[in-house]
């Protein structure tokens, strides 16, 4: 099992920025890719960005491109999201997750991030 804390989210105002965190524990992740998400309201949840747990295979999705950075600390068991230039749209809790394989089957409790415009 794999467990995954988020923390960093909140109210920010758009132009700003946050840093989310995921801290991951229990059986070992270095085999894994980590991935955040996001679901505003209404809306289905989407993927954001990945990172394989050696650090290559990052991936970001098109609308964050130059925004947001992926990154992980294997010291601390901690995957980050640095979010900039944070817009209205960015608006949803966000999701860190974990997989072996295909399917995210690791995922955290989610952490709101709220821009204001």
């Amino acid at each position: 099992q794999v467990q995954l804390v988020e923390s960093g989210g909140g109210l920010v105002q758009a132009g700003g920025s946050l840093r989310l965190s995921c801290a991951a524990s229990g059986r070992t992740v270095s085999d894994y890719t980590m991935g955040w998400f996001r679901q505003a309201p209404g809306k289905e949840r989407e993927f954001v960005a990945a990172i394989k747990w050696s650090g290559g295979s990052i991936r970001y999705t098109d609308s964050v491109k130059g925004r947001f950075t992926i990154s992980r600390d294997t010291a601390k068991n901690t995957v980050y999201l640095q979010m900039n230039s944070l817009k209205a749209d960015d608006t949803a809790v966000y999701y860190c997750a974990a997989k072996r394989f295909v399917q995210y089957n690791y995922w955290g409790q989610g952490t709101q991030v709220t821009v204001s415009s």
